[in-house]
């Protein structure tokens, strides 16, 4: 089943939003936000009633008005962000953040310029429309200023800047159903184009450098990739690695695979633009690779996320259907367990991360590839103990365990060789050569031996030897 609807607080015509009761708009609002805060609620009463007026207004100067719309609380998806107000009017979108002061400040600035930046990029329906951030200090009245790229003022200017955008570009409408369609919020072609050109071209400045010494286990996922969809099956990859060994590099490679595009199956008549993401629970690591490929736009995200957003948005609706085929899940030996994921989300039959990522798997039309980057001894917070054990668990627990292969390095593919489920041994699976810091080829034994609790004689020599090439480890409490 397609999911057909995003998630928003209030969504309706510019007629129907004119004449509903304010307490109406603020309880569907409160529905969608259940943490709302009491300042956010009286935020709202406060907020609704100009806003109504400026549409009043539009409606009566422009004959198009009747078929504008108005959203409120749209929520970005894999984001948690929300901008106050969508206004889809004339030839684009006008972009509301309210902040409930006569004055503003920078941040306030970046916040709506960011919403509109990732609108333009990620939203099928703004390509090639207008989308123009206002920040809304909703004390002040009049227009402020022009700053970056987005507008400052009043409540009581909106209707003014309504009648620009309309003026200066009239185009039909954008329709309400499908810019709601949680399809539509997908990186857009030139920016997956760009983004793939970023890592062709090696460009960046660190992540590209070991390239010729991953080739081998890209080429033997990217053959899983097209065996999988050539005979609609599904299939679990473990890659293990030393730190530092090229794992993530190996995962970046695989989503921006061009190739990826031909073997993609259509989703409502369109094949997705992005068939693959790399997903992380390391917030930092996030930040850094979306940095790093930011030169193509888009902030970076085009095939990075952070992995709790995306378990968050599709296990909380099971007719969510993910838009790509292949999910590469770094640190995948660090995936929380049950009991974690219970803890942290609050609910009592919660399932662990690889059981959901299978799940999600199993959702996708025709074939799906989930990837697993393992590094070696890194298990290190409560949660983390289960390791890879979990992901076999979770595909014996599959809804269709027989149509799952996993493909896994020797030392892995023997220890779970007397399990039911199909296990393919590939030893271009395993990285053991340290290319981060090419000098300290013994540190990732040296963290192992720390994390197993081996004696400190025992890792002398070994210390010994990483400080001869000024790589110098304290250990501190």
């Amino acid at each position: 089943m397609t999911e057909r609807v995003a998630e928003y607080g209030w969504g309706s015509s510019f007629p129907d939003f004119r004449s509903a009761d304010v307490a109406r708009v603020r309880e569907r609002l409160q529905a969608f936000v259940v943490d709302a805060s009491p300042e956010q609620l009286r935020a709202w009463m406060e907020s609704i009633p100009p806003l109504q007026r400026e549409v009043d207004e539009v409606l009566v100067r422009d004959s198009l008005a009747a078929t504008y719309s108005a959203i409120l609380e749209y929520e970005v998806p894999m984001e948690s962000r929300r901008p106050d107000v969508l206004l889809l009017v004339g030839g684009g979108v006008m972009v509301l953040e309210l902040n409930g002061k006569p004055d503003f400040s920078q941040a306030d600035i970046d916040q709506a310029a960011a919403y509109a930046r990732d609108l333009r990029s990620y939203h099928r329906e703004c390509a090639g429309r207008d989308v123009v951030p206002v920040l809304v200090p909703t004390r002040a009245r009049g227009y402020v200023t022009f700053r970056d790229g987005v507008h400052v003022a009043g409540p009581d200017h909106l209707d003014k800047l309504v009648r620009e955008l309309t003026v200066e570009r009239p185009r039909t409408p954008i329709d309400r159903e499908k810019f709601l369609n949680a399809n539509a919020y997908c990186p857009l072609p030139t920016l997956v184009g760009a983004a793939r050109e970023l890592i062709r071209s090696g460009e960046l400045r660190t992540i590209n450098r070991a390239s010729a010494a991953t080739d081998p286990a890209v080429d033997e996922i990217s053959r899983i990739i097209h065996q999988a969809a050539l005979t609609k099956s599904r299939h679990l990859i473990l890659l293990t690695g030393v730190p530092g060994a090229g794992k993530t590099l190996v995962g970046l490679r695989t989503v921006h695979a061009h190739y990826l595009d031909d073997l993609s199956t259509p989703r409502d008549g369109a094949k997705p633009t992005a068939p693959a993401v790399f997903l992380s629970g390391n917030g930092p690591l996030v930040e850094v690779l979306q940095y790093e490929l930011r030169g193509a736009g888009g902030d970076g995200k085009t095939f990075v996320r952070g992995v709790r957003e995306y378990v968050k948005r599709y296990s909380a609706r099971p007719e969510r259907v993910p838009p790509e085929h292949v999910l590469v899940f770094d640190e995948a030996q660090r995936a929380w367990d049950a009991a974690k994921m219970s803890d942290s989300h609050g609910k009592d039959s919660i399932r662990s991360e690889p059981e959901q990522f299978v799940e999600f798997a199993d959702r996708v039309p025709e074939w799906c590839v989930v990837l697993g980057l393992i590094g070696s001894g890194q298990e290190i917070n409560v949660g983390e103990e289960g390791g890879v054990g979990q992901w076999f668990t979770a595909v014996a627990g599959s809804k269709r365990p027989t149509g799952w292969t996993v493909h896994a390095p020797p030392a892995i593919a023997d220890q779970f060789r007397a399990s039911n489920i199909e296990i393919e041994s590939r030893p271009a699976l395993s990285l053991e050569v340290e290319l981060r810091y090419h000098a300290a080829d013994d540190l990732h034994r040296f963290v192992a031996g720390i994390l197993a609790a081996e004696s400190r004689a025992s890792l002398a020599d070994v210390g010994a030897k990483l400080a001869a090439q000024d790589y110098h480890l304290r250990i501190t409490r």
